[in-house]
């Protein structure tokens, strides 16, 4: 996946003579803390919600855009390199550009997680199994055996620092309900199950703590 195939069609850069006002409604709208800034198909720069909030309303953005070096990937920037990126400069959305340079619309972290969310791996039904594995004896390849030898397969893999700094942990998706023989698999192989999960229950877990947050910033 490259970034010109999920580039949003509903979000749209803003110009220079629009007013912070106006910037602002959009960002609402758009959910998003940052805007392109487009002028006859060339991206100027990149207006944030700090620089917006510091004018008055019916202020022009004209001199306060940042114009400098503006964040950008082109349009065949690979999704992994995307989202680096998106996390390394704390960005809501990244404008998109072709190889000449043209604006072509931009992607938000909206965008990304939709993406995955309608991709095969978590479309197609299964459970989830989080290992807690010593970094350097960490290997998909005997991981991958485990699960092939209960008739299983992973359907996708994911992997985060755990808290120490000599181990990760290792999210797979399989593509079985019944995980039970191969949660016992990985026991007998000295691996330690931090967690297994119907898909269901996983994501009843993470309704269940969206929730939570959202009745914690409401009161």
């Amino acid at each position: 996946m490259i970034a010109k195939e999920i580039i949003s069609k509903n979000v749209f850069p803003i110009r220079i003579t629009d007013s912070a006002e106006e910037a602002l409604s959009l960002m609402t709208l758009y959910r998003l803390k940052e805007l392109a800034v487009v002028e006859n198909d060339k991206l100027i720069g990149i207006l944030t919600e700090e620089e917006a909030y510091a004018l008055n309303d019916e202020e022009s953005i004209n001199g306060i855009v940042n114009q400098g070096i503006v964040e950008h990937v082109v349009e065949e920037t690979h999704l992994f390199e995307l989202i680096s990126k998106l996390a390394d400069h704390n960005l809501t959305m990244l404008p998109v550009l072709s190889k000449e340079g043209k604006f072509l619309g931009v992607i938000t972290q909206e965008d990304v997680f939709k993406y995955y969310a309608n991709s095969f791996s978590f479309t197609e039904a299964g459970s989830i199994i989080v290992l807690d594995v010593v970094r350097k004896e960490y290997s998909m390849a005997e991981i991958s055996q485990i699960v092939e030898s209960e008739n299983a397969a992973i359907l996708s893999s994911f992997l985060s620092d755990a808290r120490e700094i000599t181990r990760i942990m290792v999210t797979l998706k399989i593509n079985k309900q019944d995980i039970q023989a191969i949660v016992a698999g990985f026991e007998r192989y000295g691996y330690e199950v931090k967690a297994s999960f119907t898909e269901q229950e996983y994501i009843d877990n993470l309704k269940e703590r969206y929730d939570l947050l959202m009745h914690y910033l409401n009161v």
